[in-house]
């Protein structure tokens, strides 16, 4: 037994032992993902009348997000870990006996990709972000969705690819903002000017 699969078990004999808690963590980790998007909902809210780049950090923490998953779908289909209810044995399941790949978690690369795109937005969002994406992370785990390691992998290769995607497309994403038509409904900041944009962004 490798110590992911002992970790798992222990998580799995917490379950088992708190019956009064299946209801509440089942619920989040199936529709937890409500919350995330609150959270970008508020994070493009508070930073509507920034300057850049914050406002392009907050137009992007959705773009990272799916950014993420589209990564993250070759890696399960390749790696193809099936869920801990078909290989291990005498175990509480409370999640949907899925037949996807379990490595690695959607939900947690999502949270992990909202969470780090959020810290680029406000560090106190970021922050409440991060808590509810480890939350959502053991829930998963809680409920016999994912391995431990699944979840980490998750939640590490969403923060890394929405970063990493910031990066690279940020002024993109100026022009996006000033140049478009959709200006409007992304910001209500004054204009800038795309050159003087760009340079904030560099630097």
């Amino acid at each position: 037994m490798t110590i992911d699969t002992q970790l798992f078990q222990t998580i799995n004999d917490v379950a088992e032992a708190t019956p009064w808690l299946h209801g509440i963590v089942m619920a989040y980790a199936n529709y937890g993902i409500v919350v995330f998007a609150a959270l970008m909902l508020a994070g493009w809210w508070s930073a509507r009348r920034q300057a850049n780049p914050t406002r392009m950090a907050a137009v992007w923490v959705p773009l990272g997000m799916l950014a993420a998953l589209g990564v993250t779908q070759p890696i399960s289909a390749i790696v193809g870990e099936p869920r801990p209810h078909t290989t291990v044995q005498n175990i509480l399941v409370l999640a949907h006996r899925s037949q996807d790949p379990s490595f690695p978690s959607d939900h947690a690369v999502m949270a992990g990709a909202v969470a780090a795109g959020l810290f680029l937005v406000s560090r106190r969002l970021g922050g409440f972000a991060m808590v509810a994406a480890v939350v959502m992370a053991f829930a998963r785990v809680y409920i016999a969705a994912h391995y431990p390691q699944d979840v980490v992998a998750g939640l590490l290769v969403g923060a890394a690819v929405s970063l990493l995607g910031f990066w690279l497309v940020r002024r993109l994403l100026v022009w996006l903002v000033e140049l478009t038509p959709l200006r409007p409904v992304l910001t209500t900041a004054p204009r800038a000017t795309v050159p003087e944009s760009a340079e904030q962004m560099a630097g």
